[in-house]
């Protein structure tokens, strides 16, 4: 009987289902975030991701991933997605979709890149650009069950014109430290120069490695691939770093 339940609920979410747009937000120049109301959801993880597919009306269609970005919800489901310039699906999705319009959703996927509220040990959240996706997900989640699990999080990104959820993150969280690297420009009188991401940053803004901090890593290949490694580099386990990466698709 326990087999046939997994086995329901994994079906259930490999079937593609209708998600209907209920509002939008603007987050950056970029990048906005799409509330959909998607009919028996199943729930989900913070850092768990979604197949979305687009048909044309000559029946040809595709598809890409995008991480989850709000907190388990009952039906309704919250993806931030980032412009790529000449993509295929971005740009309609943060410029043609109108309220009311559906689209197919096929998920939740993944149970590695996760954070579960059962969990106690210290948390450190990397992102660069729209990397902060997932990551906000779970700081959504540790806030919407009260946890008090301690959360740093260190962001890298281009400029802040380019920054995702600032008025969310402005306010004091107590038990979340944010540290902001910027990469290409940043707000006047700003201390830290400019530049990619270093060991000193998450050296100072992270985790001592003996605190035994799960380290959730997510952005582009070439970013992952740089904090995974600084973060092995200045002793954290690897077994305790845990990697999401995105980049170019067809």
């Amino acid at each position: 009987m326990a087999g046939a339940a997994v086995s329901r609920r994994l079906g259930d979410r490999l079937r593609w289902k209708t998600a209907r747009l209920t509002d939008r937000r603007v987050e950056s120049e970029v990048a906005h975030t799409l509330v959909f109301e998607v009919p028996d959801w199943p729930g989900h993880a913070a850092g768990q991701h979604v197949d979305v597919r687009l048909t044309a009306e000559d029946g040809y269609s595709t598809q890409r991933s995008y991480s989850l970005a709000s907190a388990p919800d009952g039906e309704s489901v919250e993806l931030t997605v980032q412009r790529v310039d000449g993509g295929e699906v971005s740009p309609y999705l943060t410029e043609g979709l109108a309220v009311g319009d559906a689209v197919e959703l096929r998920g939740p996927i993944g149970g590695w890149f996760v954070w579960r509220p059962e969990q106690t040990e210290p948390i450190l959240l990397v992102g660069g650009g729209s990397g902060l996706v997932p990551l906000m997900a779970m700081i959504r989640t540790r806030r919407a069950v009260g946890s008090r699990t301690p959360f740093r999080l260190v962001y890298s990104v281009r400029s802040p014109e380019y920054q995702l959820f600032a008025p969310e993150l402005r306010p004091d969280d107590p038990g979340l430290d944010k540290t902001y690297l910027y990469t290409r420009s940043a707000p006047p009188h700003w201390r830290r120069p400019l530049g990619q991401i270093t060991a000193s940053d998450l050296s100072g803004a992270g985790w001592p490695p003996d605190f035994e901090a799960t380290c959730y890593v997510c952005g582009s290949t070439g970013f992952v691939e740089k904090a995974a490694g600084l973060l092995v580099a200045l002793g954290h386990h690897p077994g305790r770093i845990r990697t999401e990466r995105f980049g170019p698709s067809g």
